[in-house]
């Protein structure tokens, strides 16, 4: 059963100007169940509106989204959503942070006990449970983020270039977490980065969307098991592929993308 169906979703707005554009057009997509999918695309494409839209935090102009068949009208517990910035309470520590969101759904305390202690032995953040954000690493800060997502069990996350702001060595480690935990939790992952070759190691799909208006010009399936390498042939074929493709569909600037 598909977790995301997306619809002939198109998206227009407004400029400064009051002049229309075009960001998103006829976009179809069906996420299945546990699949991880990638979105990638030349800067200004409509990844990342179509992120929200899929989190309801904004409306599509024309077309549907559903989760599990039910139409998508406004943000939901169901759906969690990672930004770039882990944007987690400077007043609250770690497991406060993460315990946030079960305190307005009112779960027990024996149960928020039990999450935290998960995800928290899940993202290695045991030993930083009782820090406050500013005593933390730009990389343990976004992990404490993801966990305050996962705490709540969402039948599908959201992720929104969420390790842009982080050093490479801390970037790769988290890629290498997250792979690890999308294989323990079996959960559905929508996930938009500029970086290809982060998109090919994580994903069991990747989505290329062409210059805007943002339409889906490719499909790539990553057959090769993980947890995989950077150095699997598929991996780097795949993405020279993709980089390729990018040159083809726009104005391609080398610099945004990474093998």
């Amino acid at each position: 059963m598909p977790s995301i169906r997306i619809e002939n979703v198109g998206k227009i707005y407004e400029d400064a100007d009051g002049n229309n554009v075009t960001a998103l057009n006829n976009i179809n997509l069906t996420i299945n169940d546990g699949e991880f999918v990638s979105i990638v695309g030349p800067s200004g494409c409509g990844k990342s509106t179509l992120l929200e839209i899929v989190a309801g935090l904004q409306p599509a102009t024309s077309g549907n989204v559903y989760l599990d068949e039910k139409p998508i009208t406004g943000p939901g517990r169901d759906i969690g959503v990672v930004f770039q910035s882990a944007a987690l309470f400077p007043w609250r520590t770690v497991r406060k942070n993460m315990a946030y969101g079960m305190e307005i759904a009112k779960v027990p305390k024996e149960e928020q006990k039990k999450r935290i202690d998960k995800y928290l032995d899940l993202m290695g953040l045991k030993d930083f449970a009782d820090k406050y954000p500013s005593q933390l690493s730009g990389g343990m800060r976004q992990r404490a983020g993801i966990a305050r997502t996962l705490i709540m069990n969402p039948k599908v996350t959201l992720m929104d270039e969420p390790f842009s702001a982080v050093d490479h060595l801390t970037r790769s480690t988290l890629q290498e977490e997250l792979i690890r935990i999308h294989q323990t939790e079996k959960k559905t992952v929508l996930f938009v980065t500029h970086d290809i070759s982060e998109a090919v190691l994580l994903s069991d799909r990747v989505i290329l969307l062409t210059p805007r208006p943002g339409r889906i010009q490719e499909e790539y399936v990553i057959k090769t098991k993980q947890p995989r390498s950077r150095t699997d042939d598929e991996i780097i074929k795949i993405s020279a592929q993709i980089i390729a493709d990018i040159s083809r569909g726009a104005e391609f600037k080398e610099a945004e993308y990474f093998i």
